[in-house]
């Protein structure tokens, strides 16, 4: 008897759930490009930002990607998304960490070179989703105004989906998101002494 009442309360829940869930959806109905920023002291904002490229390609969007900082070493996103060169146009304009570059001058100009690349491909109507990977950094160490920066994505087609990653998301970007998720640092490997790991941070 007690497990037909769990039963019983369970369908309950869950149709009330679905009630719900549904009338939601029914509301849902604007269709535009989203802005999604994806920051957080955790690992795993550019796993996503390049699951959701994965994706787009899935549905047979085309796709654009300016990895930011991150060009002093090859990483396997880069080696496989260039598997597709008619369905990914891909931009790497990083110098590597800013730790290791030490060079302000050089940080700035390469930053403003990227950012002449993520315009393109903003303007670009062919171009369904695009990545800017690492962009709060620059974003954050002010290489970059921030103010410009959400300038000139507003005038992206009304369609176009704009993917940012990287820790340290100014207010300003956060506020002008659609979406915005903030990754966690619970525990990290490299903090017990194990080095970054091919297939999962390289």
């Amino acid at each position: 008897m007690a497990d037909k009442e769990k039963t019983q309360r369970h369908e309950k829940r869950m149709k009330r759930h679905k009630e719900v869930v549904d009338d939601k959806i029914e509301q849902a109905q604007t269709d535009k490009g989203l802005l999604l920023v994806i920051t957080g002291n955790g690992k795993g904002k550019s796993s996503s930002g390049f699951g959701m490229v994965a994706r787009a390609l899935g549905h047979g969007m085309r796709v654009g990607v300016v990895q930011f900082i991150k060009g002093a070493y090859s990483t396997g996103e880069e080696t496989f998304f260039r598997r597709f060169p008619d369905e990914v146009e891909y931009h790497v304009m990083g110098d590597g960490f800013t730790w290791d570059t030490q060079n302000l001058e050089q940080d700035i100009a390469s930053a403003e070179a990227g950012w002449e690349v993520c315009k393109k491909l903003l303007a670009d109507p062919k171009i369904d989703v695009v990545l800017f990977d690492e962009l709060n950094i620059v974003l954050k160490m002010k290489y970059l105004k921030s103010e410009t920066v959400l300038a000139d994505i507003a005038t992206r087609p009304d369609m176009k989906h704009v993917i940012i990653t990287g820790r340290g998301a100014p207010e300003s970007v956060i506020d002008a998101a659609d979406t915005v998720s903030r990754i966690e640092d619970v525990k990290h490997a490299f903090r017990a002494g194990i080095k970054a790991q091919k297939g999962i941070e390289l």
